[in-house]
């Protein structure tokens, strides 16, 4: 089933099932301007715009990766699990581009979290990868890579997956992200990229050219243009009580929940990422009992879901 087959809906562009198992989801990127960006620059590229969606997957390697020098890590281990890099750039996570990346999930941040993530995303660039799997898969790539990387709780990841290599530090500094489903593929790359970018990423992936050495030139670039970090807790909350001590009128030995909320209250000057390393671990990240408007699907729910579509469109 091609969206050629589907009904136009009424405010934006038909979305195949093929694209994602969210009928929800269909209906809002069908409307999405970075959807409607990569689908129609894609379209002009290649008549098969859901194989393209299916074959590749999105990796984002975030400034903590960069600053935690595991963006060589991440290149290995794509390598290791058989996945081509095919595009490789540069990208800045700015409030507005954090926003609108995680624009359908980010209803279950607190405000502690969206305090947290504006002190570090922005500091330093980060590196999106376009991989290919080079084996033949029976779920789309982007739901594959998702699948070996790991959750976001730390506790949860297990040796091999990638954010067990790259390091295990809290929710928030979990170091990478992917794009769920082929839908998100095509709207991620318009988040970060803009026309001219996208068309050198298409082209390439399109090619299948190796883009590794590219990826480690960028990695290079980045180490050099940021200081390497300790992202470990402890040494972290040491140097918070270092700096509120020398300020007097907080208490340095209070537990690292209320040094940091003490801190903010009194405006001391506190170093982002020592406060995102302590604040990530000890400060409540996601508002209880909410949903994400819209979510990923593992691998077993989208075989049943192709399967479906699939006797559908006989």
């Amino acid at each position: 089933m091609t969206p050629a087959h589907l009904a136009a809906p009424p405010h934006g562009i038909p979305v195949s099932p093929l694209l994602t198992c969210h009928p929800e989801k269909q209906r809002l990127y069908g409307a999405d301007t970075y959807f409607q960006e990569s689908h129609e620059q894609l379209a002009a590229l290649t008549g098969d715009i859901i194989g393209f969606a299916h074959r590749h997957a999105v990796l984002l390697l975030k400034p903590d990766a960069v600053v935690a020098r595991r963006l060589d890590a991440a290149v290995d281990w794509l390598t290791a699990q058989r996945f081509r890099i095919v595009g490789a750039a540069v990208t800045r996570l700015t409030r507005t581009m954090i926003r609108s990346l995680w624009y359908f999930q980010w209803n279950l941040a607190t405000p502690h979290r969206r305090r947290l993530a504006a002190l570090f995303l922005e500091d330093a660039d980060a590196l999106v990868l376009l991989v290919r799997p080079d084996d033949d898969l029976d779920v789309p790539a982007s739901v594959e890579l998702t699948r070996l990387k790991g959750p976001t709780d730390p506790d949860a990841r297990r040796p091999g997956q990638l954010r067990h290599v790259l390091g295990r530090y809290s929710y928030l500094l979990n170091l990478a992200h992917t794009a769920d489903e082929p839908a998100d593929v095509l709207r991620e790359l318009a988040v970060h990229f803009d026309d001219t970018a996208r068309d050198r990423l298409f082209r390439s992936a399109l090619a299948y050219e190796d883009r590794t050495a590219c990826a480690r030139e960028l990695t290079d670039r980045l180490y050099a243009a940021t200081e390497p970090r300790d992202l470990d807790f402890d040494p972290a909350v040491a140097r918070l009580r270092d700096t509120v001590a020398r300020h007097g009128g907080a208490d340095p030995a209070a537990d690292p929940r209320r040094l940091l909320q003490t801190a903010w209250e009194r405006g001391i000057d506190l170093d982002p990422w020592d406060t995102v390393i302590v604040g990530s671990k000890v400060l409540p990240m996601r508002q209880p009992g909410r949903a994400p408007v819209l979510d990923g699907a593992d691998a077993d729910t989208w075989r049943r879901h192709l399967d479906t579509v699939r006797a559908t469109a006989k």
